[in-house]
């Protein structure tokens, strides 16, 4: 039988992968195979491969046959096994999560596990023509990795803060731990300046992401940390195509909610990446008030919605669209654009 596609489908979690192989032959007919679940480490990538190989006996197909390798963009689970298969030569496809979601509805499957999941992603990888997942490079997962932790740390200065502040305003607050607080408060704001110049630093090793960076940061209110956070976490917007998979991606897209006389109240749907969500709150705000463009946007959107954060939030979806302009077309900001 001669096999026109052929796909391994994989849906990981924390500690284990769940995989099916996936066929279709010259007559478009496909197949899924049963599932099997392999520890998410070093000796389960390898039973992956031996598995394979005695399936693909199994199925008459030639050991020497090329799989493409298809999984799901779910935090960092599936990057141990995603840089694994790159350096075997495999051909590897990492998907965003709302693809396989709506793909999974037209296959009007209402249980969920991990054999269902991945033979839906081993279903989806015969159907649809997929991309080449390109890793992201040294600097960018260093990035990375710099701007989240320095996120983690500007939420504990947050907490620290509220605390010292119900202290100051308590009966006779014990002073030993009020020095213990602002102890702490001095070490993660020491942090918060040995993280900025380590980015500094990197960005300095690589001229044309430096001057990506900076172009963005001409934008008013977005600053080194808000660039570096959205370009990080997108992997410089590898797997981002439009501007709507862009905010889908980010969690910042409109739901609403409507059936007969029902109308249900808007939100964003928060299904995407929060870090992204959490680097441009602060920004959107400060945008409000000096980016002229965005601030009569906002404006607008005051006068006609009750709540001031329907504005804030339209206004960090604008920065987003800007950012990711910016970093296509390598240009500056005009805010006089048309």
């Amino acid at each position: 039988m001669q096999y026109i596609k052929l796909v391994i489908g994989i849906d990981g979690s924390m500690d284990t992968f769940t995989a099916c192989l996936g066929t279709v032959d010259s007559q478009l007919n496909q197949f899924v195979s049963k599932s099997a679940a392999f520890n998410n480490e070093l000796k389960g990538y390898k039973k992956l491969l031996s598995w394979i190989r005695k399936t693909s006996q199994t199925l008459n197909i030639p050991l020497n046959s090329d799989f493409q390798f298809v999984m799901e963009a779910t935090g960092v689970y599936y990057e141990n096994l995603a840089y694994f298969l790159i350096e075997q030569n495999k051909f590897v496809s990492v998907i965003l999560p709302n693809k396989f979601k709506y793909f999974a509805k037209t296959l009007n499957i209402k249980s969920k596990t991990d054999s269902i999941d991945a033979a839906i992603i081993t279903r989806f990888g015969l159907e649809k023509t997929l991309e080449k997942w390109e890793a992201p490079s040294r600097n960018f997962k260093k990035l990375k990795e710099l701007e989240r932790e320095y996120q983690t740390i500007k939420q504990f200065i947050t907490v620290i803060k509220n605390q010292l502040h119900a202290k100051q305003h308590s009966h006779s607050p014990l002073k030993e731990t009020v020095k213990r607080l602002n102890e702490q408060l001095n070490l993660y704001n020491k942090q918060l300046t040995q993280i900025i110049k380590q980015i500094e630093e990197l960005l300095s090793d690589d001229d044309d992401l430096n001057s990506k960076i900076k172009k963005i940061q001409t934008i008013d209110g977005v600053g080194l940390i808000t660039a570096v956070s959205v370009i990080a976490e997108t992997n410089g917007f590898a797997l981002i195509k439009n501007n709507k998979q862009l905010i889908s991606y980010a969690g910042l897209d409109v739901v609403q909610r409507q059936s007969g006389k029902h109308e249900g109240k808007t939100h964003i749907s928060k299904k995407g990446n929060r870090f992204i969500r959490s680097a441009l709150y602060m920004p959107a705000l400060c945008a409000c008030r000096i980016n002229s463009r965005l601030k009569n946007i906002y404006s607008k959107l005051c006068e006609r919605k009750v709540y001031k954060k329907i504005g804030i939030i339209a206004v960090a979806r604008k920065l987003l669209i800007l950012i990711y302009t910016l970093w296509k077309t390598n240009a500056v900001y005009n805010p006089n654009y048309v």
